[in-house]
């Protein structure tokens, strides 16, 4: 009889232990997503996220205009844009993972884009139309999988965005750099504008953030944006998070809000 107890009591302690174990390692997954509900938030609901949208294809409506009349080139013109969070709103999928604690996957992503449900970014389809009326060609170069062509291209036609086919779009195949992509596109095309929320949509020279986070290399190219180069808003994710991961991989929730945190610099560092 005592034996049984004491098993039992070993049992439940262990059952307790596994209980509190998968308790903790929700909460770590929950917490790991946590960070996203500020930057989803104002993506979403902010409207000067909405502004800065209007803005920037704003500039890029004028800068085609000013590239057009100023190109010597007799190849045909064309704009490059990035996909996601230029001319389709990811944002519900960000939400998602804050409301469910579910880390990122390809799985749960391609979960998402099946669906093609993704809206257009403000100001986004409005330029890429105008720019089909002065005869420029639109290339959609972006790192989605070739396995989400068909769905990609559902979503954009769905929308209404021009030259919506597989001669225009250019997934990612054994890299994330675009350079090669975009040098496809330069090879038959003029390129007259890039347009993406992240700096490396628009030139190789831009991936290198070792220095400095990168900030010296935009400045020695400020001319560029918003005359070539459309920069849009997005604090939800992106290749900035390098600068505070350090390229360090497999860390726990605690160590990337950690790394996070340490990579922030407040008055105490400035007054230094």
């Amino acid at each position: 009889m005592k034996q049984r107890i004491l098993a039992l009591l070993i049992f439940t302690i262990a059952l307790g232990s596994c209980n509190s174990s998968n308790t903790e390692s929700t909460q770590a997954v929950k917490e790991q997503n946590d960070y996203l509900t500020m930057s989803t938030l104002w993506y979403q609901r902010a409207s000067e996220c909405r502004a800065l949208y209007y803005q920037a294809f704003n500039f890029a409506k004028l800068s085609l205009v000013a590239n057009l009349a100023e190109s010597n080139n007799d190849k045909p013109k064309a704009v490059v844009v990035d996909i996601d969070e230029t001319v389709l709103d990811n944002s519900p999928f960000e939400a998602y993972s804050v409301r469910t604690g579910k880390q990122y996957s390809n799985e749960l992503w391609h979960e998402w884009t099946e669906k093609a449900i993704a809206k257009a970014t403000p100001g986004a389809l409005k330029f890429l139309l105008f720019a089909e009326s002065k005869g420029v060609e639109t290339f959609y170069i972006s790192n989605r999988s070739m396995s989400e062509t068909a769905v990609t291209l559902k979503n954009l036609k769905a929308l209404g965005f021009p030259f919506a086919d597989e001669a225009h779009l250019l997934l990612k195949t054994d890299t994330s750099v675009k350079t090669v992509r975009r040098n496809k596109v330069s090879e038959t095309h003029d390129i007259l504008i890039l347009a993406g929320d992240n700096i490396g949509d628009f030139d190789e020279l831009f991936e290198d953030r070792n220095q400095n986070s990168g900030f010296d290399t935009v400045d020695d190219h400020h001319a560029d944006f918003g005359s070539r180069f459309i920069i849009l808003p997005n604090p939800m994710y992106g290749s900035w998070e390098k600068v505070a991961f350090k390229a360090q991989r497999g860390l726990s929730p605690k160590e990337n809000n950690d790394l996070r945190k340490k990579a922030l610099f407040g008055y105490k560092e400035l007054a230094n």
